[in-house]
């Protein structure tokens, strides 16, 4: 999810008739000092709370030590001939931005080269810098435009960097703190859309308007190559630089879930690539791949939603609409994603939640084979493909209990070499004993929705952790967490991923079929996990905590109000909370496309139903609360987090609170803050159901 400075919010919110009677608007002035100082009166009584234990104390070292481990993997994408990463470690907590060479880094002792040392930055700048990202012009990979970001925030400043005398470009292309978009076109220009004053963002807080900006011009004199309407989430524009298939595309997001994109020709015509709204595209050279998020007919065959078609760029421009079907998915089969290599495309299938990977070859009428990885309920994520250098893929694999392999290899023509394995990460907890289950429970439609566990087999119910979230078809795949097996796993618990409908772990059917008016079957699908566990005799309600963040965040606020029961202990991180304004708080506009308009009667009527800020009730009896945010998160209002906050208590409810000022919506800016952080949480939940 993620934006308009919080003066403008506060002026939104008194605009809002049916939140005049709201005590906590107050809470809705980011750094304002009432607000703030009421911050820090609940940060210092929880942290007084949870942090004076033994066990805090040796969680968040442990923790920590697991964050800063100097043997964690240190991932690589390749950028021409070399391969770049980033890293933090204890020495450099804001981290280093560096490169190497593939020989070097399979000596197992690379010879970095540092190119941009963000602690040290941050410390003669006087400034909380946040890595936030590089974009290396191609071919020569010779400069980056470098975003960072002040306490995590969304918003990003950007710089140019000479990557050849690793030194910043005093007249490069820069801009000051926004939410903006930026990528080369060549060695002197890019495609740019930042914060310029009234008119140039949407009401979501993203660029309105896209231009095309020349090295040493003014950015609101660059010309501007398409304008998006204000109520749209955003405007965009990107260069394909592939050689031989150099092309432009502009375009707009209506809502979160549908694009309306153009083929910008050179005089500056645009080409409508007509496609279903909610469709997502990918023009590769020659070729056109369409996913689908509904069903589409075309001359005369309906495809399903979750489908991937592909047609010629060209001849589907000029009304040819022969499709050839890639990928059609089952009930328990969907497309995740996929990568392009020079002569093929990888598609990574997820089937019952765990991933496989296919290879398919164009240029030999697209003959499809296996590329065998992962663990059997693992994953495994195709990293660092550079469609312009050849056919090179990296894979990283892992399991709840199985810590990640980085791999790297070569597609063949028709077979493909076994990977080499260039990295194996080492446990961070003990597993001897744990076994990954995966079951299925009945929703209350009949629904059977996914979730694995993760513990020891016993014969009595144990405290057991579980998450989800349920949205914006994000699904949550098998993956090894250092931290959740030091602080929850080996001291004896289970935990355990709840797949629920709204994520993406079966498609888009899986996700729209929790979409606005239908959001409560996500709900009923949590519910449904929880009564699940018990039935099984792997946890009872008392010891079952539970925690998620952000979209996440929501659900664990429902499930406070409306199925208090199932749980003893509840972790809402990041959340949105009131849904009755979180369309006026920062980029809340954005997210209308998944939870419905609360203008919009019809509308509010099925958010009212769950909305957890408008149903805390005084005479409810809910389990123990640790609600955490962070102030300068600028995507989801710490605002919902403060108010849920404030009205539980003057319920006389059991809560804590703690606001992290760094962090931004991912709630920490370094390892010490994470470490921190989840200390909290896991001492929480084992005070209250351990």
């Amino acid at each position: 999810m993620s934006a308009s400075s919080p003066a403008t919010e506060s002026a939104e919110s008194a605009e809002s008739a049916e939140s005049a009677d709201d005590p906590y608007l107050w809470l809705e002035d980011v750094t304002g000092d009432d607000a703030l100082a009421w911050v820090k009166e609940r940060n210092a009584e929880s942290l007084d709370e949870l942090t004076g234990s033994d066990r805090f104390a040796e969680l968040r070292d442990e923790l920590r030590a697991v964050l800063d481990a100097d043997d964690r993997i240190p991932y690589v994408r390749r950028r021409g001939d070399r391969l770049y990463n980033f890293w933090q470690d204890a020495a450099h907590p804001r981290g280093l931005w560096r490169r190497t060479t593939l020989e070097s880094y399979r000596s197992g002792d690379p010879d970095w080269e540092l190119l941009l040392d963000v602690d040290a930055l941050a410390a003669s700048e006087d400034e909380n810098w946040v890595w936030s990202g590089a974009a290396v012009r191609w071919p020569d990979h010779q400069r980056a435009l470098v975003q960072l970001s002040r306490g995590g925030a969304d918003a990003t400043v950007v710089r140019e960097y000479d990557l050849a005398t690793t030194t910043w470009v005093d007249d490069g292309f820069t801009l000051p703190e926004a939410k903006s978009r930026v990528g080369w076109i060549d060695d002197d220009t890019v495609f740019v859309g930042t914060d310029l004053g009234p008119g140039s963002l949407t009401t979501s807080g993203y660029p309105r308007v896209m231009r095309r900006w020349r090295r040493g011009q003014p950015v609101a004199e660059a010309e501007v190559v398409y304008e998006a309407a204000e109520g749209d989430v955003s405007a965009f524009a990107a260069h394909d630089h592939t050689e031989g298939w150099e092309r432009d595309f502009v375009g707009r997001s209506p809502d979160f879930h549908t694009t309306e994109e153009y083929l910008l020709r050179p005089d500056g015509s645009r080409v409508l690539i007509d496609v279903p709204a909610d469709a997502e595209t990918d023009v590769h050279r020659e070729w056109l791949l369409v996913r689908t998020r509904s069903p589409w007919t075309l001359e005369g065959v309906e495809h399903p939603a979750g489908a991937l078609l592909c047609f010629g760029f060209d001849e589907y421009l000029a009304g040819d609409r022969t499709a050839r079907v890639l990928f059609e998915p089952t009930p328990g089969r969907s497309l995740s994603y996929h990568a392009w290599t020079r002569h093929h495309l990888v598609l990574a299938v997820l089937t019952d939640v765990v991933t496989r990977l296919e290879v398919l070859t164009p240029g030999r009428d697209w003959a499809r084979r296996e590329l065998p990885a992962g663990p059997e309920l693992g994953s495994v994520d195709v990293d660092g493909v550079d469609p312009d250098q050849g056919d090179e893929y990296f894979l990283d694999t892992d399991g709840y209990t199985q810590p990640s392999t980085f791999l790297r290899g070569e597609l063949g023509l028709e077979t493909d070499p076994e990977p080499e394995v260039l990295r194996t990460a080492p446990a961070r907890f003990d597993a001897t004993g744990l076994e990954v289950r995966q079951y299925f429970a009945t929703s209350d439609d009949g629904t059977q929705v996914p979730y694995f566990v993760v513990g020891r087999v016993a014969d009595t119910p144990g405290p057991t952790l579980m998450t989800g979230y349920g949205g914006f078809e994000i699904a949550l795949t098998p993956g090894y967490s250092g931290v959740v097996g030091r602080g929850w796993l080996a001291r004896g618990g289970t935990y355990v991923v709840a797949n629920i409908r709204g994520g993406g772990e079966y498609g888009p059917t899986w996700h729209t079929a929790a979409l606005g008016e239908h959001r409560h079957r996500a709900y009923e699908d949590f519910a449904a996990v929880a009564r699940d566990l018990v039935a099984r005799g792997i946890t009872t309600h008392e010891q079952l905590a539970i925690h998620g963040g952000s979209n996440g965040g929501l659900l664990m606020g429902v499930m406070l109000t409306r199925y208090p029961e199932l749980f003893g202990a509840i972790v809402v991180m990041v959340p949105l909370f009131d849904m009755r304004r979180f369309h006026l708080l920062l980029a809340g506009a954005s997210w209308m496309a998944e939870y419905g308009d609360p203008d919009v009667p019809e509308e509010w009527a099925w958010i009212a139903q769950y909305s957890p800020y408008q149903n805390l009730s005084g005479d409810a009896s809910y389990p123990p609360v640790l609600v955490t945010t962070s102030t300068r998160d600028d995507r989801v209002h710490p605002a919902h987090a403060r108010k849920a906050v404030a009205r539980l208590r003057e319920q006389g409810h059991r809560v804590e609170y703690y606001e992290n000022i760094e962090g931004g919506h991912g709630g920490a800016a370094d390892n010490a803050q994470r470490a921190f952080q989840w200390a909290l949480v896991f001492e929480f939940c084992w005070r209250q159901v351990g």
